[in-house]
């Protein structure tokens, strides 16, 4: 081989060794945004899909990449093939959480118990900007409830911030990602996760509407510990597991909307300039 051939061929590795970096930092950003597909618009949460990306990172770049759900955590395509988290069984009463091997960066508290309690509950947000309680179904979503009250537990949203904002065609403020910080800068904000997964529940006819809270997703049963709150009407696929509905505070993101993302990406979504940081989260009997 010529030295000029020699040339040709380190440059042509050099460049295949660009495009596979590019591709697994793409997969990374895709973990939780929202996805769907509309007319003119492009949901996603979990990654940049076609047209515009909604739910998973933060900022410009945090619009995800793939083709995840909410829009840009850790990557589905990612996750470990292996194990597969168990729906509820009622004959049990249990479900099955499985270790995310291969997710984003972790705040790594252990797994939730399997046993659940599906009497109703609700779950209060406790911001810097005031109280958000949601009135969440844990007969509907067993695991989902379980997982939160888990979380809520061990603190494991206490400090973090709600790192997505979105836009006029994709109404939601995006939370629970322990590693974000919000503030229009960071790339990785949206990947963060508690280390596990669990599946998909209460998708028949799932509607994206005003005070709604829904999961964020990479993809099919990839549910960690990102939600997002519909402050408007999403027009979102049946793919994200609404779980609870705002039955006080939904005023404090209309607040926080009217101010804005500190830089919109191309969706139009961003960190949101009024930071929204959850001190504290608690469940308890439904009121």
């Amino acid at each position: 081989m010529s030295g000029k051939d020699r040339q040709k061929q380190l440059a042509r590795e050099h460049y295949e060794r660009q495009m596979q970096r590019r591709v697994e930092r793409e997969a990374r950003t895709k973990r939780n945004a929202i996805i769907g597909t509309s007319v003119a618009v492009v949901v996603v949460v979990g990654g940049v899909i076609a047209a515009t990306t909604l739910l998973g990172g933060s900022g410009t770049s945090s619009a995800t990449t793939a083709s995840e759900n909410p829009s840009a955590p850790a990557s589905p395509a990612e996750t470990d093939a292996g194990a597969k988290p168990a729906a509820f069984d009622p004959a049990t009463g249990t479900c099955g959480y499985v270790p995310d091997t291969k997710g984003g960066a972790a705040k790594d508290v252990g797994l939730p118990p399997a046993k659940v309690d599906t009497t109703p509950k609700t779950m209060t947000l406790k911001t810097n900007r005031g109280d958000i309680v949601v009135e969440v179904s844990a007969e509907k979503t067993p695991c989902t409830v379980n997982s939160f009250a888990f979380l809520a537990a061990k603190k494991y949203f206490n400090g973090s911030k709600c790192h997505r904002l979105g836009s006029k065609q994709f109404p939601v403020l995006q939370c629970g990602d322990p590693l974000a910080k919000a503030d229009g800068k960071n790339e990785t904000d949206g990947q963060g996760g508690p280390g596990y997964r669990f599946v998909n529940e209460n998708l028949q006819g799932a509607k994206y509407t005003r005070g709604v809270v829904a999961m964020a997703n990479s993809g099919p049963d990839t549910n960690g510990s990102q939600f997002f709150i519909v402050y408007g009407d999403a027009q979102l696929p049946p793919d994200y597991t609404p779980f609870g509905t705002v039955t006080k505070g939904l005023e404090i993101i209309d607040s926080v909307n009217k101010a804005g993302v500190i830089t919109p990406g191309p969706d139009g979504t961003g960190a949101p300039k009024e930071t929204v940081e959850i001190k504290d989260v608690t469940m308890s009997g439904k009121s």
